[in-house]
């Protein structure tokens, strides 16, 4: 049977994209059983090396992948996804799973019930066959925890996979399937995708109903192409009551991204207005994704950022408050458990006032009003994702400060509190080879025409780079 298919031949099995998994499932050229097997074996290769998985569950994932083998060899797949591997954030919970939220300082208790996006793709037929690692609370963008192991990238094993959602950023890279599980609320599918070479929408908030909800908190898919994207958001974007901030249900086709960018009206946006510099090889990656959709038929022009150094603070300062409210909770013996550049920077939450706070929250609201201003006259904005190419795999943080910890995210925050959809896709590569990725931005509740402009990029780019390989010793 393995021998009269040409398929493998050019791509392996857990190189396939969802869409063409699903096709061969169809046409039987291979069954799921067939593709976790080949899936287990990559993972086997890489996971020593790259530390991504967390909760790593190959038994029971066969098992599932058994029952849906017998759904296609009936005719009778469960849904869209049916058969397709999977991997899930470690802080969207999954039944019977503990969620440490990446850091040691939290009890380890078996959720009770699958999330809305976990529950959303099991109801799929998706094999969920394990969690990824995420940094302590989410609070870093980066594959450091005091939980998981250090999570390193792909591309380059010395450098960082970004984060939070770091395990599902390495993984998509290495090949663990087509379907990863992000979540984000400042960068954090973003950022990672943009490191490892990925696709990942931010979706407007709400498109995604998930548990617990929070101001600019969204699920994510985080892939290698813009249409497993799309089929996923087919799939996570169906109502749950659970989330009381969630969108109405939308009859919306995620299939259709054929959108020409001929006469839309694009913003380049090289300075956030705040945060680091951008270095040139990022900028030249922005400005050529520009000039490709310029000689596509958009009009495009340069716009300045709406990000200040006030917004930048004041949701430094809000975020800070929060977690620290969370940490002051704990006995100091648990509390000490967290990673101290985590807990350095909460500590000082202690310290801020309630008009300060306050006040940080409100820079919400004028990032909103200034997003809404700017999308008066566009359609879609292009902007890098990070200001920096790569930072090593220690690190925090691109600047490993944490008096400075959200100066690498000034170009992704904004749309989190505005609650634009954003995506993040693969622009072109350093003179190392390592990826760099850029950010198209539309309006709110525009996540369709997002991913369809991403689709057209992708046209518009140029020939990609292969995935990196595991190493041989």
């Amino acid at each position: 049977m393995h021998e009269s298919r040409p398929e493998e031949e050019v791509t392996s099995l857990h190189d396939l994209s969802a869409v063409d998994l699903i096709a061969g499932y169809k046409a039987r050229q291979f069954s799921p059983s067939e593709v976790l097997e080949d899936v287990i074996a990559h993972i086997e290769q890489w996971e020593p090396h790259i530390k991504a998985l967390y909760a790593f569950d190959p038994d029971g994932a066969r098992k599932v992948a058994k029952a849906s083998t017998d759904r296609w060899n009936n005719g009778e797949p469960t849904g869209v996804l049916d058969g397709v591997p999977v991997t899930i954030k470690d802080n969207i919970a999954t039944k019977g799973t503990p969620v440490p939220l990446g850091a040691a300082s939290v009890p380890l208790v078996p959720a009770e019930h699958d999330a809305p996006p976990a529950a959303r793709l099991r109801e799929a037929g998706a094999i969920i066959f394990s969690k990824t690692t995420m940094p302590d609370y989410g609070m870093l963008s980066s594959g450091l925890s005091s939980f998981h192991p250090l999570t390193r990238n792909p591309w380059n094993l010395g450098k960082n996979p970004g984060g939070s959602s770091s395990g599902a950023g390495a993984a998509g890279a290495a090949g663990y399937g087509p379907l990863h599980l992000g979540t984000d609320i400042g960068g954090s599918v973003r950022l990672p995708a943009c490191w490892c070479g990925l696709v990942a929408l931010k979706p407007s908030l709400g498109r995604i109903p998930i548990d617990p909800p929070y101001v600019g908190r969204v699920a994510g898919p985080m892939t290698r192409t813009v249409d497993d994207a799309a089929l996923m958001m087919s799939v996570l974007s169906k109502p749950d009551r659970r989330d009381g901030m969630s969108l109405p249900a939308h009859d919306i086709n995620w299939k259709a991204l054929d959108k020409s960018p001929r006469k839309l009206r694009l913003g380049l946006m090289l300075d956030a207005g705040a945060g680091q510099a951008l270095e040139k090889p990022v900028r030249d990656v922005a400005v050529n994704a520009a000039k490709a959709f310029d000689a596509a038929g958009a009009v495009v022009t340069e716009v300045k950022g709406i990000l200040s150094r006030e917004m930048l603070d004041g949701i430094d300062d809000f975020f800070r408050v929060r977690l620290w409210g969370d940490l002051a909770k704990l006995p100091e013996k648990e509390r000490a458990k967290t990673l101290p550049y985590i807990l350095q920077w909460a500590e000082r939450g202690a310290k801020v006032s309630g008009v300060e706070a306050i006040n940080g929250f409100n820079q919400t609201m004028a990032i909103r009003a200034a997003a809404a201003r700017l999308f008066c006259e566009l359609d879609y904005v292009i902007s890098p994702v990070s200001p920096v190419v790569n930072f090593p795999a220690e690190f925090a943080a691109p600047l490993h400060d944490p008096a400075k910890p959200f100066e690498h995210i000034g170009y992704t925050v904004p749309w989190n509190m505005s609650e634009n959809p954003a995506v993040s896709v693969n622009g072109g590569y350093d003179r190392h080879g390592f990826p760099i990725g850029v950010q198209i931005v539309g309006r709110r509740f525009d996540d369709i025409g997002v991913l369809a402009m991403a689709k057209a990029f992708e046209g518009l780019r140029g020939p990609q780079r292969p995935w990196p390989s595991p190493p041989t010793k």
